[in-house]
Order: structure tokens, then sequence, then C-alpha cells
């Protein structure tokens, strides 16, 4: 930590770690997550993608600025509210799909092909041929 408001703004949090407010708030909202993935999962095209970020926001390998741009990727995919609602046939994910692309164009090196494995189980998809993980 470089400075007193860094520390000043930290919490304890699993694992005796701290970790920026910021994060520990949206660990609250990524709890909702998977729920709602696994159930639309045959919905999205971008499913795996976003199983992949949520693993690779939860690893504590994942510097902390990544993290902090994944969990608001996650939270802006629970929230019930945003530019467009998901109940909108065939428009509702597109902004959805969008934060993401954006998100991982951003911190996309950081998911690693670990993250994308558990992302495979979670959703029950094969791995990919020829892929020996």
């Amino acid at each position: 930590m470089t400075d007193a408001a860094e520390i000043i703004n930290t919490v304890k949090g699993e694992g005796g770690v701290y970790l920026p407010k910021s994060i520990q708030r949206n660990e609250r909202v990524a709890r909702g997550l998977i729920p709602k993935l696994l159930r639309l999962a045959g919905q999205l095209p971008f499913a795996d993608d976003l199983a992949s970020a949520y693993y690779c926001a939860r690893d504590p390998l994942t510097p902390a600025k990544a993290k902090a741009v994944l969990f608001a990727t996650a939270a802006y995919f629970v929230m019930p509210a945003d530019m467009l609602p998901d109940v909108i046939v065939g428009l509702g994910f597109t902004d959805d799909a969008a934060v993401l692309a954006t998100a991982l164009g951003v911190v996309g090196s950081q998911v690693k092909e670990r993250h994308r494995v558990m992302a495979r189980r979670l959703l029950r998809l094969p791995e990919p041929i020829g892929d020996k993980t």
C-alpha cells in the first residue's frame, strides 16, 4: 500500500487478507452472479467469458485493480436495472455483453486458462478439442 488513503480504505476480507472496500462491496454483489448465470447460461453466448471473469476476480493472484474492474462488471450483470433491461428479448443482454467486452479489453490478460477451466466446469461445457487441461 502506497498512501494513507489507500490504507484507510481497506477492510479485512476472507483469509485475513486486507482488500480495498470497493472489492469487499462487490463481493456481496458477485454472490448473485452464479445463480443468475446458471439460470440464463443457455441464452447467453458470453456466459463462459463472464464466469471466467468472475473466477479471475476471486483469484488471490489477480491484481486488485483488475479485480475491481471484473467485480464491477459482475455487479452490472447482476443489477436488475441497467441501460437495457434484461427482459427485452433480443436486446436485453447487449449492454451486459458490451460492458464485459470492455472489461476484458482492459484486464483480459489477467483471465488465465485455469479461470476458463473452472468456468467451463461450472457451466458444464466440454473442454476444447485438443486441450489436455
